[in-house]
């Protein structure tokens, strides 16, 4: 008969080095000697001589790991960490009052079963700074430990996009694995959006999205038409859209009644596009009633650059209309402008006047901006020639 012995030991490994205070510790244990039946799924925990224990720094349980196969030597677990029930920050680390209660509805350390439990169905109590480790005894006195850190994290807090359209939508994200309250189900909490035009804003719920990501999304959809509410805000063009996010759950040198105010913008663009909120058409010379000048111009003579302005928005468009006149150098011999406002729908025929002081060929061009002091182009700039005789 031959008989063969080993000692291998055994390794304890976990699959983070910094867990928050309610994620799931996986947990992989390699020891080929508790191989026992090379044709059966094995376990490790069940008894006195292979004890696991997954403790934090004030609590602990016995567990049970299972043989991911037959034959493998390799056992794996895992075990949720609830949060401490008894940390009160102000309002609630989600800002309703509450905090985090676990799956098992109390946020102890416990198992749905005498212990030990395992491998997937242990709760342990974890506070915002500590430490949690995993401990096998092998062989008797011989044990082997994994640990790492738990610590809260700063959050992060953006829009998909810089900006969106008037009358779309949009969507903030907010990235914080503290939040991940409950690893078996999908978590919300509310948070605060706002714009230029409505300061009060509205409360939008955030949704992960996923059970376990940490990561949460909020759609906005945006109104010029209609005051806000529920998910829907009102904007205008150019308005700037904020979204804020308190972090209560913060690591050291924090403490847990501290918050962090993180804020995330994006801008409202146009409903129209900038060179058509006021297009400028049919750009002609007119003398001093109106009448279209076909012929050639006489030194001396007054005429009108005119052109057809309307404002094909349902707001009011304020602008500048300004002609500016070059002679075959292209030195400008004269730049007016005049200001004024289109209401919605208005059309307008704004023209400058100029009186020639010596004969040639002049080109006039005509711009139409937002204002002087905001030269942004609300039409596509225009020219005409002027014959001066």
């Amino acid at each position: 008969m031959t008989i063969y012995t080993s000692n291998f030991g055994a390794t304890v490994e976990l699959d983070q080095e910094v867990y928050t205070w309610t994620d799931r510790v996986y947990t992989t244990v390699v020891a080929p000697d508790h191989n026992f039946d090379p044709n059966l799924v094995d376990t490790i925990g069940d008894n006195s001589e292979n004890t696991v224990t997954v403790s934090t720094r004030g609590n602990s349980i016995d567990y049970i790991l299972s043989e991911t196969g037959v034959d493998t030597g390799i056992f794996t677990g895992y075990v949720i960490l609830t949060g401490d029930p008894t940390l009160k920050s102000p309002g609630g680390v989600d800002g309703d009052g509450t905090e985090p209660t676990g799956i098992t509805g109390n946020g102890a350390s416990s198992c749905p079963q005498s212990a030990p439990c395992g491998p997937t169905d242990g709760f342990l109590e974890a506070e915002d700074s500590d430490g949690v480790s995993v401990s096998f005894e092998f062989t008797r006195d011989q044990t082997v430990t994994g640990s790492a850190l738990i610590r809260w994290n700063i959050g992060e807090v953006k829009w998909l996009q810089p900006s969106y359209p008037a009358n779309g939508q949009g969507v903030l994200q907010i990235v914080d694995p503290d939040m991940n309250l409950n690893p078996k189900a999908v978590d919300k909490f509310d948070t605060s959006v706002w714009s230029d035009s409505d300061s009060g804003g509205i409360k939008l719920t955030m949704t992960e999205t996923g059970q376990d990501t940490g990561i949460f999304q909020g759609t906005v959809y945006f109104t010029t038409n209609f005051q806000s509410s529920g998910n829907r805000l009102h904007v205008a063009e150019g308005d700037t859209v904020t979204g804020e996010y308190k972090d209560r759950t913060l690591p050291a040198p924090y403490t847990p009644a501290d918050q962090l105010r993180l804020t995330a913008t994006t801008f409202i663009g146009t409903i129209v596009p900038p060179l058509e909120r006021a297009p400028a058409t049919n750009p002609r010379i007119v003398d001093s009633f109106g009448n279209a000048i076909t012929g050639a111009v006489k030194v001396g003579q007054q005429i009108q650059v005119t052109a057809d302005l309307a404002n094909g928005q349902d707001r009011d468009q304020p602008f500048a209309y300004l002609v500016q006149i070059q002679d075959a150098n292209g030195v400008t011999v004269s730049l007016s402008w005049i200001t004024g406002t289109l209401t919605a729908g208005q059309s307008l025929n704004p023209a400058q006047s100029w009186t020639p002081t010596a004969a040639g060929t002049y080109n006039a061009q005509i711009f139409v901006w937002q204002s002087i002091d905001n030269p942004n182009a609300l039409s596509p700039p225009l020219s005409t020639t002027i014959n001066v005789q």
